[in-house]
């Protein structure tokens, strides 16, 4: 029984990448990467310029798979209680009191965007990061729960001045990190620029069919996805090896990196639950390639985006942490013998 739901939703995946694609162009990869973070139940950090079409693909995601969509916008005067509620004067002159974008949807909030989250104060972030968590916030002597709540958040890494670097803690709340960079292609370029088509946002999301996935229901069947993928006890070794490597780099016999030692470049490695998202992320990732049982290669598929911004280097190293750390990776994923 369970197989043939395996299947049956497996269309239903195939279909809503293809339905995301009907409106971007050019970012296949973390089209994919997303729909596995979608099926693993896990928030999304998005890396890229202005103007590379994070909206639009997640106002896309938000249309394909139903339920509410909020987006916010960070400040640096932004509060923890504009997530909650917003307050101004109604009709008459008094104050009115109406829910912020946390709340205004009730359970049927799906997906919420978090634009430039890094000008937002940490005092925002640890409320965030509580919805993320135990996907709920307390507001008004009441609980409020979103099941199936999924956060996506930007980061401005242009400017600096007005910004407040995410925690590691909340960094460790997302299951990944993914880049959405300017398509290289020719005929993609040409097509972004010249075709109007793409430059109608609004149109674009018309064209997006509703509802492919059912955001209702899929917190259970990634419960079914968990359940049903298996890892041999031989790449459970491997899991762990991996994750070793990562957090000591220096057992596999490397004892630097470009000529800095391993002692003065990682402060720290990936938590527990990092390691376990990106086991969810793999089985996520062997099921859509049609597979019940994992192998190294469904670990590898995410495992730049699922480990790097896990890993903490020391502050005089963090400029570089996007080079140094792909590097890292790279040869973590390479010297670590595979079953």
């Amino acid at each position: 029984m369970s197989e043939n739901l395996l299947a049956d939703w497996l269309l239903k995946a195939e279909t809503f990448e293809k339905a995301i694609k009907m409106a971007v162009v050019g970012q296949e990869r973390a089209i994919h990467l997303i729909t596995i973070a979608i099926f693993s139940r896990g928030h999304v950090l998005l890396e890229g310029d202005v103007g590379v079409g994070k909206t639009t693909l997640l106002r896309a995601v938000a249309k394909a798979i139903g339920g509410s969509y909020e987006r916010v916008e960070g400040s640096v005067d932004m509060m923890p209680t504009d997530l909650i509620y917003y307050t101004y004067i109604g009709e008459g002159g008094k104050p009115k009191v109406d829910p912020g974008p946390l709340l205004r949807n009730g359970d049927s909030l799906s997906t919420f965007f978090f634009n430039e989250i890094n000008r937002a104060r940490p005092q925002v972030h640890a409320l965030l990061l509580r919805s993320m968590a135990e996907r709920s916030v307390t507001a008004f002597n009441k609980e409020y729960k979103f099941p199936h709540l999924q956060v996506f958040a930007d980061r401005n890494r242009i400017e600096k001045e007005e910004t407040f670097e995410i925690s590691s803690a909340a960094k460790d709340r997302f299951l990944m990190e993914i880049s959405i960079e300017t398509p290289t292609e020719l005929n993609v370029k040409k097509d972004l620029v010249f075709n109007t088509k793409f430059h109608n946002v609004d149109n674009l999301i018309d064209s997006v069919p509703e509802n492919v996935l059912s955001y209702k229901e899929l917190n259970n069947f990634s419960d079914i996805i968990q359940s049903t993928i298996q890892a041999s006890e031989s790449m459970k070794d491997y899991s762990l090896r991996i994750w070793d490597a990562l957090r000591n780099p220096s057992s596999l016999g490397i004892k630097d990196l470009d000529g800095i030692g391993f002692d003065r470049l990682i402060e720290s490695g990936a938590s527990p639950r990092g390691m376990a998202m990106l086991l969810r992320a793999a089985k996520v990732n062997a099921w859509l390639a049609g597979r019940l049982n994992l192998i190294p290669e469904d670990l590898h598929g995410g495992l730049q985006e699922t480990m790097a911004h896990r890993i903490v280097l020391f502050p005089n190293y963090e400029l570089q942490h996007s080079e140094i750390v792909s590097k890292l990776i790279k040869i973590c994923a390479e010297r670590v013998s595979a079953p």
